[in-house]
């Protein structure tokens, strides 16, 4: 598991006066950095390997600005050339949100998939939920 905390911004807040769900995917993003790095060490875009299959969202409570968060990351699956990053976000010791994405290994040269190598696998492996 990868865990990344935070403070959600004012500028991250809604007219409702609670963290807006637009943000939670960007959030998500940036907390699965160190998963990219498995596949793209340097963070370099033109070397880049993955792209998004499928990004699923749960709301379970609300998210409030001026208190802090924390983003755990973990790989709920591995397939050949696909996997699942599973994400929630905490917040006052409660999940608030939980989501999936799906990645898939891709090779923008031929545009297709190709097989996750097995290095990789286990580096992923050591993080399944």
């Amino acid at each position: 598991m990868f865990s990344e905390k935070m403070m959600p911004l004012f500028s991250d807040t809604d007219a409702l006066g609670h963290i807006n769900n637009t943000k939670i995917p960007v959030w998500f993003e940036g907390a699965r950095t160190p998963v990219f790095k498995f596949f793209t060490p340097d963070l370099d875009h033109k070397k880049w390997q993955l792209i998004i299959a499928k990004i699923e969202v749960s709301y379970h409570g609300q998210l409030f600005y001026g208190e802090e968060i924390e983003i755990k990351t973990f790989i709920s699956r591995i397939g050949g050339a696909s996997f699942d990053v599973y994400q929630e976000v905490w917040q006052h010791g409660e999940k608030c949100v939980s989501g999936t994405t799906a990645m898939v290994n891709f090779d923008f040269k031929v545009q297709r998939s190709k097989k996750i190598a097995d290095d990789i696998r286990v580096k992923l492996t050591e993080h399944l939920i």
